[in-house]
């Protein structure tokens, strides 16, 4: 059977990106954000996993208002990113696991989540950026991959609950799938920010700090907020760590329990507060 090994989670800002087309890691505005990663390196490097599960929420790229489902997943053979008016130079495709792809639609079906089905799906920064950060020597990534995309944009938004629900399915149905290959789970997007309104340039550290702990400790902390109060606390986009919790909430399917590979919290980039963490799931 197929082994969940770990899970990763990272911030997924457009800024990262053409911080990395132009080479920018060393300079001082984006050194302490890049600092967060070679011992995330080192892991991957010893643990070397095969496919990736990602959560990730679509910025308009595939999905827009008109079409927006809460929850959708990708089971193509390779997925191909594009321009999204950032100036972020498009990327090599990423390889897709639809072996995978199609057993997760089976059992999360049979566990009454309706997903839409993306036979063809493009994916914006929000699966690529993270990739390039724990990959980044390699492009593509030397990975097979299942993007799992979770409406973050267009209210009501499905509850924290209801995505830790998702993501404990997707941690059992990854158990039960009849391959070997080792398989992380990762989340993309946050921690605290908001990009409009009054409250443009919103950040929450203590809130950020206390969700990143939780992680570790209480996987379930944040479903006893509301998706009203998570952007309360988080700020509109700030919401994106619903892909967080689907990754850790998939993990408790994984073992006894997790340790912490490596943290790291660092504001602003781009007025954003930005983390990125990794964890090793306990058999």
């Amino acid at each position: 059977m197929a082994q969940i090994i770990g899970g990763l989670a990272t911030s997924h800002i457009p800024a990262i990106g053409n911080a990395i087309a132009k080479g920018k890691q060393q300079e001082p505005y984006w050194k302490p954000f890049f600092d967060g990663f070679p011992p995330i390196h080192a892991w991957l490097r010893q643990v070397q996993p095969e496919v990736v599960v990602v959560f990730y929420n679509d910025h308009g790229l595939n999905f827009f208002l008109d079409k927006l489902p809460a929850f959708a997943i990708g089971a193509a053979a390779e997925y191909h990113h594009a321009d999204e008016g950032w100036g972020i130079p498009t990327t090599a495709p990423l390889a897709g696991c639809p072996e995978l792809s199609w057993h997760l639609v089976e059992q999360l079906t049979a566990a009454e989540f309706d997903l839409t089905v993306c036979q063809e799906m493009r994916v914006d920064h929000a699966c690529t950026i993270p990739f390039q950060l724990f990959w980044p020597d390699q492009h593509p990534a030397p990975v097979r991959i299942v993007p799992i995309h979770i409406n973050t944009v267009q209210f009501p938004l499905p509850s924290a609950q209801r995505v830790y629900a998702l993501g404990r399915a997707v941690g059992r149905a990854v158990g039960c799938w009849a391959d070997a290959r080792r398989v992380v789970v990762m989340g993309s997007g946050g921690l605290s920010h908001q990009l409009e309104g009054e409250r443009a340039g919103f950040i929450n550290k203590r809130f950020d700090l206390q969700f990143l702990q939780s992680m570790e400790t209480n996987p379930q902390w944040a479903t006893q907020y509301s998706d009203r109060e998570l952007v309360e606390r988080a700020g509109t986009q700030g919401v994106e760590l619903l892909m967080w919790l689907a990754m850790r909430a998939a993990l408790t399917e994984a073992g006894s329990g997790v340790r912490l590979v490596h943290r790291h919290y660092h504001i602003p980039i781009s007025n954003t507060a930005t983390g990125v963490i990794a964890l090793e799931a306990v058999p």
